[in-house]
């Protein structure tokens, strides 16, 4: 058994082309790289106050890590899971407003996205060294904890409900986006007008480069490794999120099992698609939306972003065929000639 797992942000290469040299006093650039939420994050922002921005961006980073991830016995959402069935936990603000969003686009999806699959992906542990194949019976037991719909919320104690035992959160699908988010908003607050955000394949920027130009992004070819891309992307004042199996993934006697869950079946998604990659002006929304689509399928899932505003898709298929939304076709240049840009 050969176990694969390379963190998004070697496999979504956010490629910054053509930026040259550009300093002054009042326009330094200011990086700083952390592995934080499971992945590699990267901030790089330019401006008198950017070093500050920087430094407090990842303060926020790891306070958001601390409340929401469910590798820690300590944060807000293992408490939530830990009381499932026995009482309601008072969480952050912060943790409230995610779970809500999450289960605003569990509605929206129908259960495509479903932030209560984490009884199900504990099962498979994709992207860990436990990671295994389980037996069907193991799947079919956990499945009716799977169920957004009961989810119990109270808005002005800001508590949080599982009221079955065994029941759980997963926020892995949303988390980072609102982190980019928060990340953005402190870059935005200390006068920052230019920077790259990369949380692991979360990509937030604002502005244009320092050349003044739009930032180019660049999609990662889902069939390879590492630092090869399929098409570029040119874009200001925007959030770019990518899913695809290739992230994370579990080998098996030849068979791979990616870390995309179907919540009806608690299997890995077969939609037929090899990458998804949403645009807006949210990361919070284009996190939830990339998952959400790659697990609706190619139809399903024009058909939900099109009924979105300000909200673009880039959706890739096991034909190499391209899908770009009538918004985004113009900022997208296709790289390889393997991959074709769809009419």
């Amino acid at each position: 058994m050969r176990r694969n797992f390379i963190w998004l942000s070697l496999f979504f290469l956010a490629l910054v082309i053509g930026v040259g040299i550009w300093r002054s006093a009042d326009n330094r650039e200011a990086s700083q790289a952390e592995f934080l939420m499971g992945t590699y994050m990267e901030i790089r922002a330019f401006g008198r106050r950017a070093p500050t921005a920087v430094e407090r961006c990842f303060v926020r980073l790891q306070e958001i890590e601390d409340r929401m991830t469910a590798n820690s016995l300590d944060s807000e959402i293992a408490t939530i899971n830990q009381k499932a069935g026995q009482e309601a936990v008072t969480v952050s603000e912060d943790t409230f407003f995610v779970i809500e969003k999450a289960l605003r686009y569990a509605e929206l999806t129908g259960g495509k996205f479903d932030p209560t699959i984490q009884p199900v992906v504990k099962l498979w542990q994709i992207g860990t060294d436990e990671a295994r194949v389980p037996a069907p019976a193991e799947i079919e037991a956990k499945l009716p904890l799977v169920d957004y719909r009961a989810v119990e919320l109270d808005a002005t104690q800001k508590t949080v409900y599982l009221p079955q035992a065994g029941m759980g959160l997963d926020l892995g699908g949303i988390a980072k986006g609102y982190a980019a988010d928060e990340a953005g908003a402190i870059l935005k607050a200390h006068g920052v007008k230019k920077a790259l955000i990369n949380l692991g394949g979360n990509i937030y920027v604002l502005g244009t480069n320092p050349n003044n130009e739009s930032w180019k992004i660049g999609i990662q070819d889902p069939e390879e490794e590492r630092n090869q891309y399929i098409a570029i992307l040119a874009v200001q004042d925007a959030t770019l999120v990518t899913s695809g199996p290739y992230e994370r993934f579990l080998e098996v006697d030849d068979q791979v099992y990616h870390h995309i869950l179907d919540p009806a079946t608690g299997y890995p998604a077969d939609t037929g698609l090899l990458s998804v990659t949403i645009v807006t002006t949210k990361s919070i929304d284009a996190d939830a939306l990339s998952t959400s689509v790659f697990a609706l399928g190619r139809e399903a899932g024009l058909e939900l972003i099109n009924s979105l505003a300000e909200v673009e898709a880039v959706i890739i298929d096991d034909e190499y065929r391209v899908f770009a939304t009538a918004g985004i076709r113009q900022q997208l240049t296709i790289t390889d000639p393997k991959y074709t840009l769809m009419p």
